[in-house]
């Protein structure tokens, strides 16, 4: 910490937009300025004096009056706008949730209890509230988990099976670097765009933001960039990159199409085919049409995605005649059937030949995270043990409303037949899943069902208003930590900056107050206060760094505010050695090889995931029966605004709403036809609900496509809408991609939009509910 001018003292600190210092005078946040270190802060930093001191701001602990009153069980009013919390002391608070986590495990078991705490939270390596809800779960007999991310669902399962898990890792976390492709590609042709905005965010921040200056290289240095995606604005103007306007979830019938010109004009690498994959003969045969009769044209793509068959030649042809990396977003999975477009754009490199050499091959990633591209950690961070869980019961964690509703029916996940458990006691911390997940108005449905529900929350969050109990705690300028992420340059040093707000305590303190009371404090905390940990924590990984990395002990460490990451890495390419002698290096598939068709996947006889990648009709997609009632698109991506939902209030949040509603952006024809103008109010809507938004027109829109980016603080205080804040959740599908991966499918929705005439209500977001006094 530096002190500055005028009695305002800078606190560096870190969250997953990156370095920042944080100005603090008279003990309260007064303003943020970018890590100088950093060549391309995130503007989103802005956003965090505003979140500090909020109203929003959970200032006690704090009972839902019905529940307190009825005591536990299910209860449909749950999550009522207008409902009433009472504030409780501290050692009432812990009581009652401690006992009823006791009463759960005891009557019903501890699957009962599902440990949440699925979302970002903090980007400190020991205050991660996962991390600390899974430990105490654990202490105290175990917990219903939630397995794989709504980031990348179907990549984690599906990947495997095609490439072997340790394959499988390296494409989600050791991609070859942004200096590597700057070299060494000619062309990098990517689905889903490379959106800058999410290159700004990394779990755990980073010390400096390089994705985008690494974009820019390459482009300077010649390589060329084509983006496959609705949106033009999907890839920076600067990296010149063409435009490749599809229709949203067509990637896969373009994919397909580029490998049939590579297989009908020789340009498919037979060799490489022959030596390094297995199932190429059934997969040339599929898109060749030998099975069903319809070969995978570029003429019948273009019917399907709106692209040129010229173009898609033209495509394949060019990506034939030099060194191509073939990326395909995790935005592109983030759909029904979401497994078919990655198992296809790696059969589409596999055609190409180039696995395996610098600049050239898949990647799955470019453009989704900043820490994507920008080396690696093989040596880990610091990081909490969680302990055994000794419960086997999970769920995938985009089935969370599926297991809270239908409790006890079978589900299919990656060839196992699973039963979703008898859920009573849900406990998240550090996470939103009224941001996250898809069809909130189910959602709903699904969080009256438990008998009880705990959250811990910094804000008056969605989530936290359908609580039943709600224990505040602390941002991270309220305590002490440290964070990187992987492949970052520096651990960093969080000092704490200002005074906890209200009464709220660290996550460390909460649990291990529920820990005392339950017997098993000793377990939780091994004698150590949150110091010691960060202590014990940091030695610990030091030693693991082994005795040639110079680190500096804890009190080196602490007084320097950091330290540059050893062993770090820079990859230049992925299964290089499996190229260089697949033999000696197979991977860990079934065949050792890439399987273009897998004996597994096929052998769990899912209609919509056989065994090698297919064109699957999604139900929602622009020609289908479903679009004469929906016609446009909804295209739900992520937000340049804010980390998902957090710190929607901010500054730089609320300069982008329109109407103090998310701006929602669509064709000017498609606009007009509507009667639509810039900055009215709008209505979108289908089966599943509605919400409104500000209109913003711009022709950098694929005609037939509305785009709302996610994280508007779901807003149901209205019946105008399901959500009157624009938070597109409303109409997304709650269905998993496949029976394979069960993954998120929330990036689209066929929808129709109207405007909105009349006084549109207001948005009550950040008003937060009512608390009394116990005593009232």
């Amino acid at each position: 910490m530096a002190e500055g001018t005028e009695g305002v003292t800078a606190y560096p600190t870190s969250a997953h937009w990156g370095a920042f210092e944080v100005l603090v005078r008279d003990g309260r946040v007064v303003g943020v300025r970018p890590d100088p270190g950093d060549p391309a802060p995130s503007p989103v930093i802005a956003n965090t004096v505003d979140a500090q001191y909020h109203p929003t701001r959970v200032a006690r602990p704090a009972v839902r009056r019905r529940w307190l009153e009825r005591g536990p069980g299910p209860d449909p009013r749950r999550g009522d706008p207008d409902d009433e919390y009472v504030a409780l002391d501290w050692d009432t608070a812990l009581d009652l949730v401690a006992a009823e986590v006791d009463r759960v495990r005891r009557e019903h078991g501890n699957a009962a209890i599902f440990g949440g705490s699925y979302g970002w939270a903090s980007a400190g390596r020991f205050h991660h509230a996962q991390s600390q809800l899974h430990r105490f779960l654990n202490t105290v007999g175990g917990y219903t988990r939630s397995v794989t991310t709504y980031s990348h669902g179907a990549a984690e399962v599906l990947l495997p099976h095609v490439v072997g898990a340790a394959g499988a890792h390296d494409l989600l976390y050791r991609p070859p670097t942004w200096e590597a492709i700057a070299e060494h590609t000619d062309l990098l042709v990517s689905f889903g765009g490379l959106r800058v905005s999410n290159t700004w965010v990394s779990s755990g921040g980073r010390a400096a933001h390089t994705a985008e200056g690494g974009m820019r290289e390459a482009a300077r240095r010649g390589t060329e960039f084509v983006s496959v995606s609705p949106l033009r604005d999907d890839t920076a103007a600067e990296l010149g990159a063409r435009w490749v306007s599809a229709a949203p979830g067509t990637d896969t019938a373009i994919l397909l199409a580029l490998i049939h010109v590579l297989v009908v004009e020789g340009l498919a690498d037979t060799a490489f085919l022959d030596r390094y994959t297995v199932g190429w003969p059934r997969l040339r045969g599929y898109v060749l049409g030998e099975g069903d009769g319809v070969p995978k044209t570029p003429e019948w793509a273009a019917a399907l995605s709106g692209v040129a068959a010229a173009e898609l030649r033209a495509l394949a042809r060019r990506m034939a005649r030099g060194r191509t990396l073939v990326n395909v977003g995790w935005s592109v999975q983030r759909a029904r059937y979401g497994e078919q477009p990655l198992w296809a754009g790696l059969a589409l490199a596999a055609c190409l030949g180039q696995i395996g050499l610098p600049g050239g091959g898949f990647a799955t990633g470019y453009g989704s995270m900043g820490n994507y591209g920008g080396g690696s950690t093989p040596g880990g961070l610091p990081r909490l043990p969680q302990g055994r869980n000794p419960v086997d019961s999970l769920i995938p964690v985009a089935r969370v409303a599926d297991m809270l509703l239908h409790p006890g029916e079978p589900f299919d996940f990656d060839g196992r037949r699973l039963r979703y458990p008898d859920v009573r006691l849900v406990y998240w911390a550090g996470g939103n899943p009224f941001h996250h997940h898809q069809d909130l108005a189910r959602l709903r449905r699904a969080f009256a069902r438990p008998d009880t529900v705990v959250v811990n929350e910094t804000h008056w969050t969605a989530t936290a208003r359908h609580a039943d109990v709600v224990f505040p705690v602390t941002t991270t300028l309220e305590r002490e930590d440290f964070a990187a992420s992987n492949g970052d340059l520096r651990l960093r040093v969080m000092r704490r900056a200002v005074p906890p707000h209200g009464a709220a305590r660290d996550e460390y303190a909460v649990f291990t107050g529920l820990a005392e009371r339950l017997g098993v404090a000793e377990e939780f905390t091994e004698g150590r206060d949150a110091r010691q940990w960060l202590r014990h924590l940091y030695e610990e990984w030091r030693q693991r760094q082994g005795p040639d990395s110079g680190l500096a002990d804890f009190d080196g460490f602490w007084a320097a505010g950091g330290v540059d990451l050893p062993n770090r890495v820079a990859d230049t390419t992925l299964f290089g050695e499996f190229r260089a002698d697949p033999l000696a290096h197979p991977l860990g598939t079934p065949s050792g090889r890439i399987e273009l068709y897998s004996e597994t996947v096929a052998g769990f006889r899912y209609p919509d995931c056989p065994g090698h990648p297919v064109w699957l009709d999604p139900p929602e997609r622009p020609g289908t029966e479903l679009a004469r009632r929906w016609p446009l698109t909804l295209v739900a991506n992520q937000p340049r605004e804010r980390l998902h939902s957090q710190q929607d209030m901010g500054a730089y949040s609320r300069a982008g709403k329109v109407a103090d509603r998310a701006p929602v952006r669509l064709h000017p024809d498609d606009a007009a036809a509507r009667g639509i103008a810039n900055g009215d109010v709008v209505r979108l809507y289908n089966d599943r609900g509605s919400c409104l938004a500000g209109a913003v027109l711009d022709d950098g829109v694929r005609p037939g496509v509305v785009q709302l980016s996610t994280g508007a603080w779901f807003d149901p205080s209205s019946p105008e809408a399901t959500c009157v804040h624009g938070n597109p959740n409303a109409v997304t599908a709650d269905v998993g991609t496949s029976r394979l991966a069960q993954g998120c499918t929330g990036q689209l929705a066929l929808v129709q939009v109207e405007r909105f005439d009349g006084t549109p209500p207001p948005v009550r977001a950040f008003v937060p509910p009512r608390i009394v006094d116990r005593a009232e």
